[in-house]
């Protein structure tokens, strides 16, 4: 054997234990990845769906729902199922809250029921118009459920996670936004649906800018690619997905959920620059009378919604203002629109505009968070 024999076992003996060291090292790497993505995985949507409460501010004694085109739906109610199809020569359903109950008049017979569901003819989702008659018409697919609540005509829609998402980005985002703007958008949508769950006792989520809003689903289109390009995809802090929030313009700084006596939830949120916001300020004007500048509490986001609620959305669009005393009124001169939290819609544009990718504008407004892959979303693909 050779003199050099032992020292050459030796090195490979410290090899071999510094690759099984380095293995076990990945292994412990893999799992804890493993780990944090099945925590964000069990927060999923059941089923892939979320219920979402439309027309509610319309406050409906009525409601007309039709087929699409080469669709049927079938309505179920306590005493029976019908077909609603242009081919049968019935296509609209007229459904009434009367007390207690709804009046569903389909054709020339009318049933009395204290739920109606409606869905496609294998019991899953469908394409349908939803009216409230001489006020407005929305598509919608999914699956649709109505009921009498305090005389109105209550309805939910149960469709897929990411048809919701699509459908948020088109009512939200701004218009002309590039791609990457539209994704930013789309998975902070998608946190919100994932983890904002809690504010409605009917349904997960309404329609309006209480929760998000919620239109048309969209067509080809970059919305539509925005939405399939990041599908699966939320944000996460310390391992846990969260409602992210997003406002249309900033002040220039966005703002935390603290300095406008909001609780903070899973994320803290913080404060960073805008670049594009401080540059270009949006700025606002409104008039309203003492008595109602009375309510209005600085950086007290509640007193803000609470005033616009009663005046109009644009009384006070920001938390950003200052007030200037006329006569009896109050002028009310201010920058920004929404409160100010998370994602600036404007500063995103910019920043895309800029060359910036959807993750990029991401870990600039919502810093210390990652971006997670939800694995049985993305199973599906």
């Amino acid at each position: 054997m050779s003199r050099h024999a032992p020292r050459q076992h030796g090195r490979i003996e410290s090899a071999i234990k510094l690759a099984i060291a380095c293995g076990v090292m990945l292994l412990a790497v893999a799992l804890a990845e493993d780990a944090r993505v099945e925590r964000v995985r069990t927060q999923e949507p059941r089923n892939g769906n979320v219920r979402i409460g439309v027309l509610g501010l319309f406050e409906p004694r009525e409601l007309t729902v039709s087929a699409e085109d080469n669709n049927a739906l079938i309505l179920h109610s306590e005493q029976q199922t019908s077909v609603l199809e242009r081919s049968s020569g019935v296509q609209v359903a007229e459904v009434r809250s009367i007390g207690s109950v709804l009046a569903v008049r389909v054709g020339t017979s009318t049933v009395h029921t204290s739920t109606l569901t409606i869905t496609g003819r294998d019991g899953g989702p469908a394409g349908f118009v939803l009216s409230v008659p001489g006020k407005i018409a929305r598509h919608y697919r999914g699956t649709l459920e109505l009921k009498p609540v305090s005389g109105v005509v209550v309805a939910v829609v149960s469709m897929d996670l990411e048809t919701a998402v699509a459908s948020v980005v088109g009512a939200e985002g701004l218009a002309g936004a590039p791609i990457e703007a539209l994704k930013a958008q789309a998975v902070a949508a998608r946190s919100y649906l994932v983890a904002g769950k809690g504010r409605h006792s009917e349904f997960d989520f309404c329609d309006s800018t209480h929760c998000q809003f919620l239109r048309d689903p969209p067509g080809p289109g970059s919305v539509a690619e925005a939405a399939l390009a990041t599908r699966g995809l939320v944000l996460a802090y310390d391992s846990q997905p969260f409602a992210a929030m997003y406002t249309r313009s900033c002040r220039g700084r966005t703002r935390t959920p603290l300095e406008l006596g909001l609780p903070s939830g899973v994320y803290p949120y913080y404060s960073v620059d805008c670049k594009y916001c401080r540059l270009h300020p949006s700025r606002w004007q409104s008039r309203i009378s003492a008595r109602n500048a009375a309510t209005l509490r600085d950086s007290d986001e509640s007193s803000r919604l609470q005033l616009n609620r009663r005046l109009g959305w644009g009384t006070a669009p920001s938390n950003t203002y200052i007030r200037r005393k006329q006569g009896e009124h109050v002028i009310l001169e201010g920058t920004g629109q929404g409160h100010g939290i998370g994602l600036c819609q404007s500063g995103a544009m910019a920043m895309a505009k800029g060359g910036a990718d959807f993750a990029q504008i991401l870990s600039h407004y919502y810093p210390n968070t990652t971006i997670v892959f939800m694995r049985r979303l993305g199973a599906n693909r």
